[in-house]
């Protein structure tokens, strides 16, 4: 059975962004070479979920999309067109999500935001977190869980650690 797996780094104080969607604090673990297991867990997907404020950051950023060959899902209010593999999704995500795990496949990967990840913890949606912790404190910007998500029960599968100093939890979501 396919599952929905959160994939997200955020700095130790618990931000996936600084104020104005400033994502540089990433920078401090870049090293040549290390992806600290992105490519492998991308391989196990083979559709993408993600918030309309991050596709666009993610778009600002690179020439193309990063995901074309993967289904992907933007979680907008706006009505948009198609482009290839990528859908404009405004209606409910419970359904969506259902809707895709009925089907054959591999994986869903949830890249985000917090919007997103909020209507996914409130709706139970998720089943397993993938958590890269960034060694720095922020102070303040976009929150990874927001208040106010219901409690649930985690199931701890793995810890790596790098070089760098990031750490990276993985988590089973107890039903």
């Amino acid at each position: 059975m396919r599952k929905v797996i959160l994939y997200i780094a955020s700095s130790l104080d618990g931000y996936i962004a600084k104020p104005g969607d400033d994502l540089s604090f990433l920078n401090s673990v870049a090293i040549e070479g290390e992806d600290y297991g992105y490519k492998e867990f991308t391989d196990t997907v083979d559709t993408v979920i993600m918030g309309r404020r991050t596709y666009e950051w993610v778009m600002k950023q690179v020439p193309e999309f990063p995901h074309q060959d993967k289904q992907t899902y933007i979680i907008t209010r706006e009505l948009r067109e198609r482009n290839g593999n990528v859908h404009f999704y405004s209606d409910e995500l419970v359904s969506l999500v259902e809707r895709l795990k009925k089907q054959e496949g591999m994986n869903i990967f949830v890249d985000g935001g917090a919007q997103v990840v909020r209507m996914m913890m409130e709706r139970k949606l998720l089943d397993e977190i993938i958590l890269s912790i960034i060694p720095v404190t922020l102070g303040d910007g976009i929150r990874l869980f927001s208040p106010g998500i219901p409690e649930q029960a985690l199931a701890l599968q793995s810890v790596k650690s790098f070089e760098s100093g990031l750490v990276q939890l993985h988590y089973q979501i107890r039903k």
